[in-house]
């Protein structure tokens, strides 16, 4: 894969992790029930206490990380020190987010017995940036040490 192509996968699906992100915030913060059609442990997991640290939504930290990398992103045009270090930043956020992203998905399973829709598709666009983000970074290393 092209490094721009992999580029446009973590735009899109940064994009995508945001949008979702900032609903589940927006149903959290105004109390409302998530849409989630026949699914019904939306409600179950929003209004759980594993929604919120001190009273912070999950979510709400979960949009600010997609728009950390979607900036570390955009940064990469603006200078060598972006460009150099936004790749590894990257890692990391999405390390982090899909660590985190395991405990959560147990935390429905194992202890609420009820699965919110829109916190997998959060999950699974984590997961596809972190292994954009190790393609980019493996990518990088190839490129840099030619054989």
């Amino acid at each position: 894969m092209r490094d721009q192509t992999l580029k446009l996968g973590l735009y899109i699906t940064s994009f995508i992790g945001l949008v979702d992100s900032l609903y589940l915030t927006w149903v959290k913060l105004t109390h409302h029930v998530a849409f989630c059609g026949t699914y019904g442990g939306c409600e179950t997991v929003s209004t759980s206490t594993y929604a919120s640290i001190l009273g912070i939504p999950i979510a709400l930290f979960g949009a600010g990380a997609y728009l950390v990398i979607l900036i570390l992103l955009f940064l990469e045009n603006k200078g060598q020190f972006w460009k150099e270090n936004s790749p590894i930043l990257v890692f990391g956020i999405t390390l982090v987010g899909v660590l985190y992203s395991i405990y959560l998905t147990y935390i429905e399973i194992a202890v609420l017995h009820a699965i919110c829709p829109y916190c997998v598709v959060s999950a699974i666009a984590m997961l596809v940036l972190f292994l954009l983000a190790i393609l980019r970074l493996v990518r990088g290393q190839v490129e840099a040490n030619p054989i």
